[in-house]
Order: structure tokens, then sequence, then C-alpha cells
């Protein structure tokens, strides 16, 4: 039988450091979608004077 202080989902709590990784991982794997966006935007462009 389980004691009532004692958590139901263990996983709620969150480590700080792993919070703070995962959003510096979320904010570089942002700047490289839009730096690739970017490219893929400025290639197409090209494309278009080109023709």
């Amino acid at each position: 039988m389980k004691k009532d202080s004692e958590p139901q989902n263990p996983k709620k709590y969150k480590d700080p450091s792993r919070e703070d990784r995962l959003k510096a991982a979320l904010k570089a794997n942002m700047a490289k979608r839009k730096a690739q966006a970017k490219a893929r935007k400025d290639s197409s462009e090209q494309d278009k004077e080109e023709s």
C-alpha cells in the first residue's frame, strides 16, 4: 500500500539542469532550422533570377 506522502508520478518533478539543457538544445535547433529555411529561400530566389 502506498503512503499518501509519496508522489504518484515521480517524473513530474523536473531536474533544473535537465530543463536548462533542453532549453538550450531547443534554442540551437530553432536557430539551425531558421538558417536552413533562409538558405533554401535564398537559393530558390537565385534560381528564379537565373531563369
